[in-house]
């Protein structure tokens, strides 16, 4: 009798651990990292130091520069996370007020399209849309978190922002088209990359920048590293970051120094893609060594020899 308690004894102890170990069990975060999911917690991967507001106390008011190194140009991203080599892509829900938040992914041929982008993003409404036009050009776009040529991602609401003509041109399309040029080179690696739009106050509508990370996986940041705060502003107008309501201002707010005006003869090119750049285009001064060549001299010249101006600064 005696021992067929025991028996009885061991069998439930038996059975506690094991239900014990399926209750804490947690589905390590890669093992989803190759699926697009809704339903992964991007907080998992947003570390201490981007999601506290210690770095951004260092990032000055706009001064006229389209976006500004953080950390020393360092993304913030886990040791872990740095030896990733799983594609994925992450979008997290919009918050109580209909705010997109952060955007995550692993950049590679895998996930990138490979044909061009189609449709329309008028589906999508992201908060603080009061669209106005200014000397004949709208001030807003719909923008994405991860651009569209990085991930194939279209009318996704998790991913589309309310920013002006100049944060999506001047100052994202640089940074993508950097990590888009990375992955042509090198077309087996991979860039961990992350947008995380910033509010400044608790309830505006309108971000007033996003932070932008990369990492390339492969080599060890080697090939592409940056972490950048860039600015949603427009040049000459006012925006209330509450509202999203904007209006034109009397006084330029740029501030832009002389050499942001200056023009010339002296290009950048990608001798990769073969497309040119300004002097002074914050992308043109990302083109790796291999691939980059200084020209002096006529742009016809360049356009003659089957170079095409680039895109994000339109030399």
């Amino acid at each position: 009798m005696k021992k067929k308690i025991i028996l009885v004894y061991l069998l439930l102890m038996l059975s506690c651990f094991c239900t014990s170990c399926v209750q804490i069990s947690v589905t390590n975060p890669s093992d989803t990292k190759s699926e697009k999911s809704d339903d992964v917690n991007t907080e998992l991967f947003v570390p201490e130091a981007v999601t506290s507001e210690n770095w951004f106390d260092s990032v000055p008011e706009y001064r006229g520069t389209p976006y500004i190194e953080v950390n020393n140009d360092i993304p913030f991203f886990s040791a872990t996370d740095k030896q990733n080599r799983e594609a994925f892509e992450i979008y997290s829900d919009l918050d109580a007020l209909g705010r997109c938040q952060v955007a995550y992914a692993n950049i590679c041929e895998e996930i990138m399209p490979t044909e061009d982008r189609e449709g329309s993003l008028n589906s999508v409404t992201p908060t603080g849309w009061h669209q106005n036009q200014y000397n004949g050009k709208w001030i807003y776009n719909r923008c994405h978190l991860i651009g569209y040529q990085l991930a194939g991602e279209n009318a996704n609401e998790k991913n589309l922002i309310t920013g002006t003509r100049y944060f999506n041109v001047e100052g994202m399309l640089p940074f993508e088209n950097t990590v888009a040029d990375y992955i042509d080179d090198n077309p087996s690696n991979h860039v961990l990359y992350r947008v995380t739009p910033v509010y400044k106050e608790e309830n505006d509508l309108v971000a007033y920048g996003v932070l932008m990370e990369a990492w390339s996986v492969e080599d060890n940041g080697y090939g592409c590293q940056f972490c950048v705060f860039v600015y949603n502003v427009q040049q000459g107008i006012e925006i209330d970051y509450a509202t999203g309501e904007n209006c034109e201002v009397t006084q330029d707010l740029s501030n832009v120094d002389s050499s942001q005006n200056k023009t010339g003869d002296t290009y950048i090119l990608n001798t990769n893609s073969k497309k040119f750049h300004k002097e002074d285009c914050s992308s043109g001064k990302r083109i790796g060594d291999k691939n980059k060549s200084i020209y002096t001299g006529q742009r016809d010249e360049l356009i003659s020899q089957d170079y095409t101006p680039a895109e994000c600064c339109n030399p």
